[in-house]
């Protein structure tokens, strides 16, 4: 007998749910049978997470029953944190995850690009100097002849009006792309695997928000405000809820209600006039060969019985059979064909009340080692179920010839060896080194797709009534936390042993040697090495004990080590590895754990940065008032400072007086609002003789600046400098903090990384000095990187620099600077 595999369709077409085995109630189950009789697909295009209509794609997903996708060309890697200390790739891997979160809520799929997010750009033709415009051209390209829209929305307009280049360079992609997909001279590598496709239109998204109004009365309206009973919520609503997902950039949004019109702009393709999918069939019917599937669906949809779901079997059986007898010679028909097939297999599997799950003893295992598996499954309805088989990984294969009792779980236990050519477990975008604005993937079929495929999975073969089901289900971990109750996490691959060091970078000011410390941690039992530590030429390693032996999975070995700098020594990279039985194991791991994401981790090597620069410092007690998060209180340690975090508590008791300088972190004053409270106490510790060192707070609709920060007034705009290597102009070259006790000169900005500064400040009291005049190309200076005032004995700063880029990443000047804002003399 043939076996059909239940999947979501196509890798590409995957959409990622929870870690385990979905489970609907009969309102979910009637909205997938009304989606089973749509055959529509539309695809919207920006460029992060956080760019999408949410109210918009809930509706087309959930009430025109139409497949809806989501195209973000990067995946939010340099944007800002406002939930922890995550930057960069750590930063990107949440932020996918709070795309798929989004689109758990809203019903759409996502997809992505190659495009690394470098930060912030002004315009397309920046951008496109960094991102490669071809590459990106044809994975736009690749995700349209795969996902085969109907319609394509974008976000932002080519114009500019979206205010990032980034923005406006998705739109310039879209636009090329619609025309290319079509074209079987372009990308024609990409037809060994799809076909070219004709979408019928294109059209802007036109918004009104960031005190911009693009939309126009003779633009095509559509109200996506309904309320949808099934659901329970209006797409406000609904969108509310997805948008909240995007918690690390700050966009918990409240549920709205009642009518909101969405606005189009026509761009390409079949004119339009009163709906996006005018001319359009989504019906069946839009195939002569499939037109009895609308009518069967429709059946179904009218007889199905909340109470009674398993009722619904037999004709969604009938549908099922239907479609696998719709020709596939047509390749329109065969990619509908497919994905409803398995759209169908899963309604049938939710209508039987089936639950099949995979999970693992423990949450991590080596290549070549054994892990346990137990595979549940159990059927909640009436109905005729029959297990006949489970293949495990490991090339297992059990016969079962089990018949399923209703309600009564069955678990069936297995041990296995992992293959020692297993690959480790990591985000497949992270496997190779990469660009600034690209990364690299050397397997084409995972371009486009969210995350990985699952590395490892059992598979049920299952007959229900007379039809035959494979059923994928990944390998995971469950427990039981005694908090959050029951908890999955992700089955990682891992090599024998993995290497953490204390810092990623280490910041010497003189010759005198630092100790470093290096966590060994075993991930299989009975580990036994050498622990190697490899550093540039001028640097001297020495290692107290470096023989590894750890017993049992889990164990860990602390490894101390000292590092001297010569005065020769040049800045480098340290290297750590554990050498077993002649293999060297080079790699760390970095975990992340929030509550609204999946558990995620990705492996990096086990290396840190080392830096020698010429640095003076005066004072040594510094105050650091925590922000929204990050590792400047860690950098200044690094240079011998002594740093106190001010939390609420001690902000509100402590003597501030015994703090030289108080620094606020990124954000402090948008994310704790207790600091108006200490306003006054912060001033007078300034007026006393003190350095109030404010780093960048924002000022817009997401976090509007409603306090007091300095002793005058001025006001935070949105001026930045993205540039990175933009020429820095000392307009006032006499001021102490160019001179003390460091020399400033323009060396001091050479290897700064991903922008100069964000967040200037505008507006000034005359009390205020400015000292930095810097711009991008095109545009007038800003000078309000860098405000100082003299208040009382001391002095009050204000930067938008972002030294909390900077510093962690060892550049010697950001250090020079910071240390003289720290270091600035009080006034007589």
């Amino acid at each position: 007998m043939k076996y059909f595999i239940l999947i979501a369709t196509l890798a590409f077409t995957k959409i990622t749910t929870a870690q385990t085995s979905p489970e609907w109630n009969s309102a979910e189950i009637l909205q997938g049978i009304k989606k089973l009789n749509t055959v529509g697909s539309v695809l919207y295009i920006a460029a992060h997470p956080d760019d999408e209509n949410n109210r918009l794609l809930g509706y087309l997903a959930k009430e025109k029953n139409l497949r809806t996708g989501y195209l973000s060309l990067t995946r939010g890697d340099g944007g800002q944190n406002l939930i922890g200390k995550e930057q960069g790739e750590a930063l990107g891997l949440i932020r996918t995850q709070e795309l798929l979160a989004a689109r758990r809520t809203d019903g759409a799929e996502q997809f992505f690009t190659r495009a690394n997010d470098f930060g912030f750009s002004k315009n397309p033709e920046e951008t496109f100097t960094i991102w490669e415009k071809e590459q990106l051209l044809a994975d736009v390209v690749l995700t349209i002849r795969r996902f085969k829209p109907d319609v394509i929305i974008c976000r932002f307009p080519t114009t500019g009006e979206g205010g990032h280049g980034h923005h406006t360079a998705s739109a310039i992609l879209a636009l090329e792309a619609f025309d290319l997909a079509a074209d079987p001279t372009k990308f024609p590598e990409q037809l060994n695997e799809t076909q070219v496709w004709q979408a019928k239109r294109i059209l802007w998204n036109t918004f009104n928000f960031g005190g911009n109004n693009t939309t126009a009365p003779d633009q095509l309206k559509l109200d996506v405000g309904t309320y949808n009973p099934l659901l329970g919520l209006s797409y406000g609503e609904v969108a509310a809820d997805s948008r909240s997902m995007h918690k690390s950039q700050g966009f918990g949004s409240a549920r709205q209600r009642g009518e909101s019109i969405e606005y189009f702009k026509f761009l390409k393709g079949d004119p339009v006039e009163k709906d996006l999918f005018e001319g359009i069939n989504t019906s069946w019917k839009r195939f002569s060969e499939t037109a009895r599937l609308d009518e069967l669906i429709s059946r179904c949809i009218s007889e199905f019985n909340p109470q009674q779901p398993q009722y619904s079997l037999p004709v969604l059986e009938l549908i099922y059979q239907s479609i696998q007898d719709v020709s596939g010679k047509n390749p329109d028909i065969r990619y509908w064909k497919t994905i409803k097939a398995a759209a169908c297999q899963e309604l049938i599997l939710q209508c039987s009340g089936l639950w099949l799950e995979a999970y693992t003893s423990e949450f991590s295992a080596v290549p070549g080692n054994e892990i346990s598996i137990s595979a549940e499954i159990i059927m909640r309805n009436p109905g005729t179920v029959q297990l006949n088989s489970i293949d495990f990984p490991g090339n297992t294969s059990k016969n079962m010839n089990l018949q399923l009792t209703q309600n009564k779980p069955e678990t069936i236990n297995q041990k296995e060896i992992l293959d020692k050519t297993t690959p480790y477990s990591a985000p497949y975008w992270l496997t190779e080194a990469h660009s600034i604005g690209m990364y690299t993937v050397k397997n084409t079929e995972l371009i486009g797709s969210p995350e990985n495929n699952n590395a490892l999975k059992v598979v049920y073969h299952i007959t229900v009534d007379s039809n035959n089901f494979s059923i994928d289900r990944p390998l995971v971990f469950k427990a039981t936390d005694p908090v959050k109750g029951e908890v999955y996490r992700p089955f990682e691959i891992l090599p024998p042993v993995t290497v953490s060091i204390s810092d990623q970078v280490y910041v010497f000011n003189t010759t005198i040697p630092k100790e470093i410390s290096f966590t060994v941690k075993a991930n299989m039992p009975k580990v036994n090495g050498k622990l190697k530590i490899k550093v540039p030429a001028g640097w001297k390693i020495a290692i107290q004990n470096p023989e590894i032996s750890l017993a049992n999975k889990g164990d860990e070995q602390l490894v101390k080590a000292t590092l001297t700098p010569e005065k020769n020594g040049k800045d480098g990279i340290l290297q750590a590895a554990v050498t077993i039985d002649g293999t060297d194991y080079t790699k760390s791991i970095t975990r992340i754990e929030y509550d609204h994401i999946p558990y995620q981790f990705f492996l990096t090597d086990a290396q840190a940065k080392i830096v020698f620069l010429d640095l003076k410092k005066t004072g040594n007690k510094i105050g650091y008032i925590p922000g929204a998060g990050d590792n400047i209180p860690a950098c200044l340690m690094q240079i011998g400072y002594d740093v106190t975090l001010l939390t609420d508590e001690l902000l509100a008791k402590e003597d501030l007086s015994i703090y030289s300088s108080i620094v606020t972190g990124i954000r402090a004053y948008n994310t704790n609002n207790r600091m108006p409270a200490y306003y006054d106490k912060l001033m007078a510790y300034v007026q006393q003789g003190g350095n109030l060192v404010v780093q960048y707070n924002t000022n817009n609709r997401i976090a509007p600046m409603e306090t007091k920060i300095g002793p005058y007034p001025f006001t935070i705009s949105r001026d930045r400098v993205t540039d990175d290597n933009a020429k820095v102009d000392f307009i006032n070259p006499q001021h102490p903090v160019l001179n003390t006790p460091n020399i400033i000169t323009q060396k001091d900005f050479e290897g700064w990384v991903q922008e100069r500064g964000i967040y200037f400040a505008t507006q000034l009291d005359e009390h205020y000095e400015t000292v930095f005049s810097m711009h991008d190309p095109n545009e007038e200076p800003h000078k309000g990187s860098l405000i100082i005032s003299k208040y009382g004995k001391g002095n009050f700063i204000y930067t938008g620099l972002v030294f909390f880029r900077e510093l962690p990443a060892g550049i010697p000047g950001a250090y020079r600077l910071f240390v003289n804002l720290l270091s600035l003399p009080q006034n007589k």
